[in-house]
Protein backbone atom coordinates (compact mmCIF):
# COMPACT_ATOMS: atom_id res chain seq x y z
CA UNK A 1 0.00 0.00 0.00
CA UNK A 2 1.55 3.06 -0.95
CA UNK A 3 1.42 6.46 1.18
CA UNK A 4 -1.37 8.07 -0.53
CA UNK A 5 -3.92 4.88 -0.30
CA UNK A 6 -2.61 4.83 3.31
CA UNK A 7 -3.70 8.49 3.61
CA UNK A 8 -7.08 7.49 2.57
CA UNK A 9 -7.69 5.16 4.56
CA UNK A 10 -6.44 7.28 7.87
CA UNK A 11 -9.14 9.84 6.70
CA UNK A 12 -12.18 7.97 6.13
CA UNK A 13 -11.68 6.05 9.80
CA UNK A 14 -10.87 10.23 10.73
CA UNK A 15 -13.98 11.41 9.27
CA UNK A 16 -16.24 8.31 10.93
CA UNK A 17 -15.07 9.45 14.38
CA UNK A 18 -17.01 12.25 16.03
CA UNK A 19 -15.32 12.93 19.06
CA UNK A 20 -17.59 16.11 19.71
CA UNK A 21 -20.62 15.25 18.24
CA UNK A 22 -20.85 17.78 15.61
CA UNK A 23 -21.45 15.81 12.76
CA UNK A 24 -19.23 14.31 10.06
CA UNK A 25 -17.75 17.03 7.93
CA UNK A 26 -16.77 19.38 10.81
CA UNK A 27 -13.41 18.14 11.18
CA UNK A 28 -11.46 18.55 7.56
CA UNK A 29 -8.64 20.71 9.62
CA UNK A 30 -7.85 18.47 11.84
CA UNK A 31 -8.03 15.27 9.92
CA UNK A 32 -5.37 17.12 7.97
CA UNK A 33 -3.41 17.74 11.03
CA UNK A 34 -3.71 14.04 11.72
CA UNK A 35 -2.71 12.53 9.09
CA UNK A 36 0.41 14.70 8.82
CA UNK A 37 1.17 13.71 12.54
CA UNK A 38 1.15 10.09 11.22
CA UNK A 39 3.56 10.42 8.76
CA UNK A 40 5.95 11.03 11.40
CA UNK A 41 4.90 8.89 14.53
CA UNK A 42 4.99 5.60 15.69
CA UNK A 43 4.31 4.94 19.06
CA UNK A 44 0.37 5.08 20.29
CA UNK A 45 0.70 7.42 23.35
CA UNK A 46 2.48 10.16 21.42
CA UNK A 47 -0.38 9.86 18.44
CA UNK A 48 -2.71 10.05 20.97
CA UNK A 49 -1.52 13.10 22.90
CA UNK A 50 -1.27 14.68 19.20
CA UNK A 51 -4.70 14.08 18.29
CA UNK A 52 -6.19 15.66 21.98
CA UNK A 53 -4.29 18.24 21.28
CA UNK A 54 -4.71 18.89 17.94
CA UNK A 55 -9.05 18.57 18.06
CA UNK A 56 -8.91 20.33 21.81
CA UNK A 57 -6.74 23.46 20.19
CA UNK A 58 -9.89 24.00 17.89
CA UNK A 59 -12.84 22.92 19.97
CA UNK A 60 -11.27 23.91 23.30
CA UNK A 61 -13.31 21.08 24.78
CA UNK A 62 -11.11 18.15 26.66
CA UNK A 63 -10.87 14.69 24.88
CA UNK A 64 -9.98 11.47 27.47
CA UNK A 65 -6.51 10.05 26.70
CA UNK A 66 -8.18 7.01 26.53
CA UNK A 67 -10.82 7.59 23.45
CA UNK A 68 -7.54 8.89 21.39
CA UNK A 69 -5.84 6.49 22.23
CA UNK A 70 -8.53 4.08 20.35
CA UNK A 71 -8.27 6.14 17.30
CA UNK A 72 -4.13 6.09 17.51
CA UNK A 73 -4.23 2.31 17.32
CA UNK A 74 -6.45 2.32 14.46
CA UNK A 75 -4.41 4.76 12.13
CA UNK A 76 -1.36 3.06 12.96
CA UNK A 77 -2.58 0.02 12.64
CA UNK A 78 -3.56 1.13 9.00
CA UNK A 79 0.25 2.96 8.48
CA UNK A 80 1.57 -0.62 9.35
CA UNK A 81 -0.40 -2.49 7.24
CA UNK A 82 0.68 0.17 4.37
CA UNK A 83 4.39 -0.07 5.52
CA UNK A 84 4.14 -4.06 5.29
CA UNK A 85 5.71 -3.78 9.32
CA UNK A 86 2.81 -6.04 10.63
Amino acid sequence: MQTIEMNKKAIMLLEEWDPFKVGRKAYDHEIADVVAELQVLDHPTDLAKRIREIYEHSYEIWIPLENCMQIAYKLLAIKYEAKCIV
